[in-house]
């Protein structure tokens, strides 16, 4: 099943502030990935998150590169919402 990608404008002036071609790289790999349904690896982390955040994810592109995103199951929409570091986005 393919999502529908959205993203916020913060995530958008997130992903400009990303200087590392290898981070941008792996994080295009990984919204790839989830627009196409698949299960994350391990290595990502990835969980629900709680608080102001309740409802979204948390995967760990790097130890300390966040993406925090929202998959909606019933229409098929993946919204990109922030991604950074932890010290960033919390």
């Amino acid at each position: 099943m393919k999502y529908r990608f959205e993203y916020t404008t913060k995530f958008k002036k997130d992903y400009r502030k990303l200087t590392d071609q290898k981070i941008i790289r792996e994080l295009d790999i990984v919204i790839d990935k989830l627009l196409n349904g698949e299960t994350l690896e391990t290595k990502y982390q990835d969980y629900p998150l709680l608080g102001n955040y309740k409802g979204c994810r948390d995967c760990h592109i790097r130890p300390d590169v966040v993406l925090i995103y929202k998959k909606e199951e019933d229409i098929l929409v993946l919204t990109a919402l922030r991604v950074g570091t932890h010290s960033e986005l919390f």
